[in-house]
């Protein structure tokens, strides 16, 4: 009876998931279709108790026991989540209490604390068979304070004069020492081409996808340039992802002369952050980084869209201080994110939320078992659809409405469009769209609700306050009659076997 009832009930709903089931042919993979998640390595998951040396949990500044390891192990907890990359801090071996890997000590071993070699490679190779992508943190501008080679009399000619770095200087930037760390004199030729070793020793020994390469505007342009012929003579598909610390597009725009491939948008960050820390902000800054970027950048669809990052305070601590619901801000934030022209970049525990201040506050050990359930279900929709619907990652960007908190945009790719609405404001917002084909329906992914096209044209869109969607443009289809009716007969089908049986059941006793 049980049996009957559970496969008749399953019938329509497998016939259902067939007929729409369809194998389209997927394009190749572009950086920009990916959706990265940002690890720092100590911080994420501690996988091999053996390289615990010096471990202090209490200590923000200490070593805390995430390894390589732990990573290898929780490749499956990122491809759940939808995550197609990932980007971990420097793993190079590192000076005392470096645990955030940019302290380099020796630029061609991998620091003890986070495992062996082989586990560099054990995890990259791990990675691939899920399909994800890695890129190692690279360091090029500075070693740790007490490097061997600032003893090493051979070696005077390695380093700049210790200097600090004042103002915007562009000589300063490149040549003093951040934050007191001893500034490499990358136009020294023996310099720049052990660094060359070091970046081609990691391609080759680990099959690692990419750089993320630190501090881009302390090292002159004419060595990014060279450091990029040579890592694309070694493998030609090889990324680079620059981060170039700075308010101000046109100067991040300018070393895209270099052939760094992609830039971290610290743009997209300062304006994401201020309009979604607080209920009532304006969604035009965000859209005046994109109309600036289109302008300055050749490449304007490959920048790295951030929201949290391993430098400042975690938006939770953000929006915290402006008494709202981390959850519900975070859950728009990450809408526009993931939607928004560029990629996005998660770092680690974003999807709980954790919470943190300024360095190393932001730094905190991963909570694999506070997870925000709405949070990590909102991502792993946002990269579901990424991963469907290539006009959220290759589509133009159109703004259709932008008022009082709420703004409306459009990604189109060929023939695809998708709709993207944010309602930022504290109370409900709607607005009428034209500029959309007739005959066609809104098809909420996150929602699930349907706007349809209105007798006089439009399609009207309304949006609870606070609130986000994401819409597939597809064909009014109205009521699937068809599939209603074979339903309601197999339901009935359903009843009819069930009066039977009873009736059965009665003549027999």
């Amino acid at each position: 009876m049980r049996k009957l009832a559970t496969i008749l009930m399953l019938i329509p709903f497998l016939l259902f998931c067939a007929h729409n089931s369809h194998a389209a042919e997927k394009e190749e993979r572009k950086w920009q279709d990916e959706s990265m998640y940002f690890i720092m390595v100590d911080r994420f998951m501690n996988g091999d108790k053996e390289n615990d040396y010096e471990v202090d949990t209490d200590n923000p500044t200490a070593y805390h026991g995430g390894d390589l390891q732990g990573i290898i192990e929780q490749l499956d907890y990122i491809e759940e989540l939808g995550f197609t990359s990932i980007w971990l801090t420097p793993i190079m071996e590192n000076g005392e209490k470096g645990y955030h890997g940019y302290w380099i000590e020796d630029f061609m071993e991998v620091e003890e604390h986070f495992g062996t070699m082989e586990d560099a490679k054990k995890l990259v190779e791990e990675a691939h068979e899920r399909d994800i992508k890695v890129i190692f943190d690279f360091v090029v501008n500075h070693t740790w304070d007490q490097h061997p080679w600032l003893d090493d009399e051979e070696k005077d000619d390695w380093f700049h004069e210790e200097q600090s770095i004042m103002g915007e200087d562009q000589q300063r930037l490149e040549d003093g020492w951040l934050s007191g760390l001893p500034d490499l004199n990358t136009e020294n030729p023996e310099v720049k081409q052990y660094l060359f070793d070091a970046a081609e020793y990691w391609i080759e020994e680990t099959g690692v996808d990419g750089f993320r390469l630190d501090t881009v505007k302390h090292v002159p342009k004419e060595f990014w340039t060279e450091f990029n012929d040579h890592v694309k003579s070694v493998d030609e598909d090889f990324f680079l992802l620059g981060e170039v610390w700075s308010e101000d597009p046109t100067y991040i725009a300018d070393y895209e002369s270099t052939g760094i491939d992609s830039f971290i948008d610290y743009p997209y960050y300062n304006a994401a952050t201020e309009t979604f820390k607080a209920s009532g902000g304006s969604l035009t800054p965000l859209s005046n980084v994109w109309q600036r970027n289109k302008e300055y950048f050749e490449e304007p669809y490959l920048l790295g869209n951030f929201i949290d990052n391993h430098d400042n305070k975690r938006f939770t601590r953000v929006a915290g201080e402006e008494n709202e619901n981390p959850i519900t801000r975070w859950k728009l934030a990450l809408t526009h994110m993931f939607t928004a022209p560029g990629f996005p970049i998660t770092y680690y525990g974003s999807e709980v939320p954790l919470d943190g201040g300024e360095d190393p506050d932001n730094r905190k050990m991963m909570n694999f078992k506070g997870g925000d359930e709405q949070l990590e279900q909102r991502i792993e929709k946002l990269n579901s659809m990424r991963d469907e619907f290539p006009a959220l990652t290759r589509g133009d960007y159109e703004e259709l409405y932008n008022e009082d908190g709420m703004s409306v945009y459009k990604r189109e790719y060929e023939e695809e469009i998708m709709i993207i609405a944010i309602n930022n404001a504290s109370g409900t917002r709607s607005t009428d769209l034209t500029d959309l084909p007739d005959d066609h329906q809104m098809r909420g992914l996150l929602e699930d609700g349907v706007v349809r096209q209105s007798n006089d044209g439009a399609y009207k869109l309304g949006m609870e306050r606070e609130t986000s969607d994401v819409f597939v443009v597809e064909k009014d289809q109205g009521f699937n009659w068809l599939f209603i009716g074979f339903v309601g007969g197999i339901l009935l089908l359903f009843v009819i076997a069930v009066v039977w049986i009873s009736l059965k059941n009665k003549r027999e006793a």
